[in-house]
């Protein structure tokens, strides 16, 4: 073998490479009690990641059960230690990674939900374009006057991005998100496991 098709032997050539950071979203099952999502939350902060989304509702009120959906992005090792780390913490019952789940049954991804309220200025030709597109996108007319429109509008984060970027120059005033609510595909809860 030729020096030129041989690796060098010198570590200043070695290079560092990371895993691509990914788009996860995790369901975390957590007692409803006071302080549990300021603790779940300074996990993430610790380490430096962002949040991108978060929905926290009451999922099982005899048992007195929460439910945080996490949107979040970051590389594969960081975000499994995050989730080792979260299922540690004493109010936390389960967690689980429902994008890999979605990828272990060869799936697009889970099931994922945002509601969006988005307020749209507009008069004359441009009135008619914004009821035109709302119809195109299924959003409905939730309050009006003759100088506005606010429009209800629930699907998949990229959904709600393309019909905002689309009624900003209409006249996009003000938006509101509700953040992702997300559930595995499946016959199971997060709970049967």
């Amino acid at each position: 073998m030729s020096n030129a098709l041989q690796p060098p032997a010198s570590a200043y050539f070695i290079t560092d490479e990371k895993p691509a950071d990914e788009a996860r979203t995790l369901a975390i099952i957590v007692d409803n009690e006071p302080g549990v999502l300021a603790r779940v939350i300074g996990l993430f902060s610790g380490r430096g990641y962002n949040i991108e989304s978060l929905t926290v509702s009451e999922t099982e009120h005899a048992k007195h059960l929460s439910r945080i959906t996490i949107v979040t992005r970051g590389a594969p090792p960081v975000i499994e230690q995050l989730k080792s780390q979260l299922d540690r913490i004493v109010p936390v019952h389960r967690v689980v990674d429902l994008t890999l789940d979605a990828r272990r049954s060869a799936e697009d991804g889970p099931i994922e939900r945002e509601l969006a309220l988005v307020k749209v200025a507009g008069t004359g030709d441009n009135r008619v374009e914004a009821l035109r597109l709302a119809d195109a996108f299924r959003a409905k007319v939730i309050d009006s006057t003759i100088e506005h429109f606010v429009f209800e509008i629930t699907g998949k984060s990229s959904k709600i991005e393309k019909f905002i970027a689309i009624m900003s120059p209409i006249g996009l005033i003000e938006v509101c998100r509700t953040g992702v609510a997300a559930m595995s595909r499946g016959k199971d809860g997060m709970l049967d496991a």
